[in-house]
């Protein structure tokens, strides 16, 4: 199956399983991150732009002090899920971040 080609809900159920405090809702993946600090969020945030950048899929982001929500869809494939947003979910998850 094509990267960009809209998951099922058996597909993305079963990757969540394994993607901790992530959730599916409106057709999107989104977590919630908070740190101890503004610019600890903000040094996440750039972070996750460089996994982003190098898969050419970029999430949709919201900072508010220490908080980072993360939603991500792909817009190719209607603003539904796909592999490329499990990819990139994935690849957040595995920075050490403490």
């Amino acid at each position: 199956m094509p990267k960009r080609a809209p998951l099922n809900t058996e597909e993305i159920e079963l990757a969540l399983a394994d993607l901790p405090g992530w959730t599916w809702e409106a057709e999107a993946i989104q977590k919630r991150f908070q740190f101890s600090s503004f610019k600890e969020a903000i040094s996440f945030i750039v972070r996750v732009s460089f996994e982003a950048e190098s898969l050419d899929h970029h999430p949709e982001l919201k900072n508010v002090y220490n908080r980072v929500d993360i939603t991500l869809t792909t817009h190719d494939a209607g603003n539904r899920v796909t592999e490329t947003d499990l990819e990139l979910a994935r690849a957040i998850e595995s920075f050490s971040w403490t």
